[in-house]
């Protein structure tokens, strides 16, 4: 998988290597503790799957230029600064394999760079005028809380249905991914239409992205690779598709026992819940799902001039899917 992602990135090489010079500077701050968790931060970079959306879209639909590198920055500050405000409300110490900021400098200083990195994307589209950027990463700070919200109320009270499982995943996830494909077409420019329908590619792209997210919390052999502990959702009650289709199509008695089983988790119960949920087939419905989300991102595609950006943007989506980490 790490193989694929490297030849994706090979195709935007040039323009990955200048977004990663510019997100250093852009991130520098003059205070001595600023500057040492982000130098942190750049070290402990992960896949860039935002800022290289932002660039195949924009490489697919024009050329490349100034606003393209300040809209990759801005969205990749987004990304940085949410994974920050999740470690502390998940109290995770371990992102990407490597100690969380909240576990090394805790949560409060934590809480105060995810609110930095959010302030710098502000400044990048105030300062260049990119109202139509600024636009875009408001609805989406917003959409991403309100996911976040949705899904603490809904995981206390153990009554997610699929549509609103739908609507959590849209904000939390898709709507950063929506807003990285609608951006990077408006950086070269592009007409209404074809923004809009590169949001709604990157909407079907994102959900894809957050199912299979969430198949990972049932894969034990993916405990070392993922850089999220297996089980965590569980934990934390949040439950998701595979479950949700489990609870749906289990009979009366085995729905009391897995709601049970959540209610009163532990690591025993986290393989009964697992056993439910392969016994009802909400693994393989997840997969479907996915898939079909997957293809009508395709489907978009579909629509514009075959080119080698166009099979990396195909490449891309499916990498989504089929990433093991």
């Amino acid at each position: 998988m790490k193989i694929i992602l490297e030849k994706i990135k090979n195709t935007i090489k040039e323009e990955i290597k200048e977004f990663e010079k510019q997100f250093a500077t852009v991130i520098k701050s003059n205070t001595p503790l600023i500057d040492q968790i982000t130098h942190y931060i750049i070290d402990k970079k992960g896949k860039l799957i935002r800022p290289i959306f932002v660039f195949l879209i924009a490489k697919m639909l024009g050329t490349i230029q100034k606003k393209t590198y300040h809209t990759a920055c801005l969205i990749e500050l987004i990304h940085t600064a949410t994974l920050i405000h999740d470690d502390v409300i998940d109290n995770s110490s371990i992102r990407r394999g490597s100690f969380s900021i909240n576990a090394i400098w805790k949560n409060k200083i934590a809480v105060l760079i995810g609110d930095y990195l959010l302030s710098k994307s502000l400044l990048i589209a105030t300062n260049n005028n990119y109202y139509d950027l600024l636009k875009i990463v408001c609805k989406t700070i917003k959409d991403m809380s309100e996911g976040e919200l949705l899904q603490m109320e809904k995981s206390k009270k153990l009554n997610i249905t699929e549509k609103i499982y739908n609507q959590i995943i849209y904000h939390k996830t898709a709507s950063l991914i929506a807003a990285s494909c609608e951006a990077g077409a408006r950086s070269v420019n592009t007409d209404e239409k074809t923004a809009l329908k590169m949001r709604k590619f990157g909407i079907f792209a994102g959900i894809a992205f957050q199912i299979k997210d969430d198949l990972f919390d049932y894969e034990e052999k993916n405990r070392n690779l993922t850089g999220k502990p297996v089980g965590i959702d569980l934990r934390e009650k949040k439950i998701t598709l595979p479950l949700i289709h489990a609870i749906q199509k289990a009979s009366k008695k085995d729905q009391k026992r897995i709601l049970n089983y959540i209610k009163n988790y532990d690591e025993k119960k986290r393989y009964q819940i697992i056993d439910y949920v392969k016994k009802y087939g909400g693994l393989e419905y997840a997969t479907e799902k996915m898939i079909k989300f997957r293809n009508n991102a395709l489907k978009i595609l579909e629509l514009y001039p075959e080119g080698g950006i166009k099979e990396t943007l195909k490449i891309m989506v499916n990498f989504i899917i089929e990433r093991n980490q």
